[in-house]
């Protein structure tokens, strides 16, 4: 290709997408301290007003591409990780209990502690459920005759 040829294509023009790539990465560069908030601005605002594509890579040239955890997660990781890692510390205090010693003592007060607070709330809900007898759930209808 000659020089006449490169210098009758045109440019090509920069769309949303580029725009808004640019932005976030200089977004990056001022919570990374790279850049000052001023400078940020002034960056992002000649990014917003681009109209071509070779006008966005001068904006991020002299910055060094973003660590690798940074685009790692899109998105919050979610329960799982936080189940999994409650569930290996479930498993670590069985194990560690299992030997017996005052771990296994504790444990064994809290298996205690937490059956008796089960049974209490459960004799509760039955309770309630059958003190009005054969109907049930009488309290709070007025004159204990049920609903009309």
């Amino acid at each position: 290709m000659d020089d006449v040829t490169a210098r009758q294509v045109p440019p090509m023009r920069a769309g949303d997408s580029d725009r808004a790539a640019t932005v976030h990465r200089l977004q990056d560069a001022v919570a990374r301290g790279l850049l000052t908030p001023d400078e940020g601005s002034e960056r992002m605002a000649a990014a917003f007003a681009a109209v071509h594509l070779r006008d966005l890579p001068p904006l991020t040239a002299d910055l060094p591409p973003a660590p690798e955890h940074v685009t790692a997660y899109a998105t919050a990781p979610g329960w799982r990780p936080l189940g999994l890692m409650a569930w290996e510390q479930v498993r670590a205090t069985v194990a560690g209990a299992r030997g017996g010693g005052p771990a296994g003592v504790r444990l064994a007060l809290t298996a205690v502690a937490a059956l008796l607070v089960l049974v209490l709330l459960g004799s509760l809900v039955l309770d309630g459920l059958f003190d009005g007898g054969p109907g049930g759930f009488d309290r709070g209808w007025g004159d204990g005759r049920g609903p009309r």
